[in-house]
């Protein structure tokens, strides 16, 4: 069963086809893409068969995606997810993406904290990972915040509208 997780303001709960609307919205936004990585996503099929994929994953013990919706709200305001999820290294890589109209918010901190505590504690991670655009002050900044270390610069390791980018290598030991 997929598990939904409650903060002060915010459920981490499963994606279902409903969000694709969102989802798009959000991963097609050259604000939210800016240090993501990817693509912008430009159908609502595309968004579906992605949140399949996500099902797969956590049937699998690959990853798991979250929504990140607000308490008083049904629509997600960003997504959250450990993915690249080893059982036998418990290992995982966490990344997230919030809506722009809610950065600055504490969101993202109470989202991450909470997923975190979950990567520990239910999934008998040892660590947790993350790779980030050198250029996104905010989320080097957070995890900095969230005690992760910083391993290294892989370069040129992430392309953005066919331009390389330098990423940070982050670590979190339990």
């Amino acid at each position: 069963m997929f598990p939904a997780i409650a903060t002060d303001r915010l459920v981490l709960r499963e994606l279902t086809e409903s969000d694709a609307p969102a989802i798009l919205n959000c991963f097609s936004n050259e604000k939210v893409l800016r240090y993501y990585g990817q693509q912008p996503l430009s159908s609502i099929e595309q968004v579906k068969e992605i949140i399949r994929n996500f099902d797969d994953s956590f049937k699998g013990n690959q990853g798991i995606k979250w929504g990140i919706q607000r308490n008083e709200d049904e629509s997600i305001i960003g997504t959250i997810g450990l993915q690249n999820w080893s059982v036998e290294h418990k290992k995982a890589e966490l990344s997230y993406a919030l809506f722009p109209e809610y950065w600055g918010c504490g969101y993202a901190e109470e989202a991450v904290s909470e997923v975190i505590s979950y990567g520990f504690n239910k999934l008998e991670l040892i660590r947790i990972g993350a790779v980030v655009f050198t250029e996104n002050e905010a989320s080097n900044k957070l995890l900095v915040k969230l005690g992760f270390e910083k391993e290294g610069v892989l370069r040129n390791y992430l392309h953005q509208n066919d331009v390389p980018h330098h990423t940070n290598i982050y670590s979190l030991i339990k």
